[in-house]
């Protein structure tokens, strides 16, 4: 199954590029696959943001919450930020602006070195502890620390963590099972990051995508919240496939695709109008490489079926 894959094995090779895994496919069906070892569960960084989205719009369409919803709606804090220059409270963060990652922070709070160094166990608490540095809902800034208030917003709104939640909803249905979800200390699903699933189990969920949450006869994720999340909501300014804007919890990247994106190289990318899915596993810095090669030497693969 790798033969076809060859040009990108040898670009990967030649750039010392560290790729683990490569799954292609095209309306369902796996055109190529490959892997340096075997694949396995790997923690799919930040594409566990867009596993967070699909619980988003599945409370939507339960009733359970709305995008117009703000944090002071499920959580009050005592020691709440002094509004700075007349800018809003954390309090007023609505869902929305957390989804396409505005909610005015110039350094985004709860990275993973900050996470991994924090004192103060409850993580919600800290985040509506920190002033805002401009409006919400103008300007992107990506910031792990926003997802994971979506994932504390969903548990405080559902009653259960985004894991549970979507266990029989997403994961069964897929045949994710006995998923490992890493948590903040009080429990809460860390929403933004680690996840553990293998890229063959990735692959499931992206044509879950392309099939706009329709799954074996069932849909599973309302069409329309996938059709909002993974259009441009906000303009982007970085480098690349970076620059090309953000919907909820997702990429905009060229080609008119879109895509989940992890840390290290792992990537989700839907190609709608080529019926396609490319799913990638790595440990590698420099993840534009790994795309270039995507759009040079497997894009191609489908354009001459």
């Amino acid at each position: 199954m790798s033969e076809q894959l060859k040009g990108f094995i040898h670009t990967i090779t030649e750039q010392y590029l560290n790729v683990f895994s490569i799954r292609i496919l095209q309306k369902g069906h796996l055109l190529a696959h490959w892997d340096r070892d075997k694949d396995q569960r790997r923690v799919q960084h930040s594409i566990s943001k867009s596993f967070t989205c699909m619980a988003v719009g599945l409370a939507l369409e339960e009733g359970l919450i709305h995008l117009d919803a703000t944090l002071g709606d499920y959580f009050s804090y005592d020691h709440a930020p002094v509004a700075q220059r007349n800018l809003p409270s954390p309090q007023e963060l609505r869902l929305r602006d957390l989804l396409r990652m505005t909610s005015g922070h110039d350094s985004p709070p709860l990275w993973a070195d900050e996470r991994a160094s924090l004192t103060e166990k409850d993580w919600a608490k800290y985040y509506m502890s920190l002033p805002l540095d401009r409006v919400p809902g103008e300007q992107f800034t990506y910031s792990s620390g926003d997802t994971f208030m979506i994932s504390a917003m969903l548990q405080a709104a559902t009653g259960q963590t985004v894991k549970d939640y979507l266990t029989p909803r997403l994961f069964d249905p897929l045949g994710i099972h006995d998923v490992e979800w890493e948590t903040s200390p009080l429990g809460v699903t860390l929403g933004c990051a680690g996840l553990w699933i293998s890229n063959e189990e990735l692959s499931r969920f992206g044509q879950l995508l392309l099939q706009e949450g329709h799954w074996e006869g069932t849909q599973l994720v309302p069409a329309d919240w996938i059709r909002q999340a993974t259009s441009q909501q906000i303009e982007t300014t970085g480098e690349g496939d970076w620059g090309k804007g953000y919907g909820y919890q997702f990429w905009m990247c060229s080609h008119d695709a879109y895509r989940a994106d992890g840390a290290y190289g792992q990537l989700c990318i839907v190609i709608p109008s080529k019926e396609a899915v490319i799913c990638i596993n790595s440990e590698e810095e420099n993840m534009q490489g790994i795309l270039n090669a995507v759009w040079n030497e497997v894009l191609p693969l489908y354009t001459q079926r």
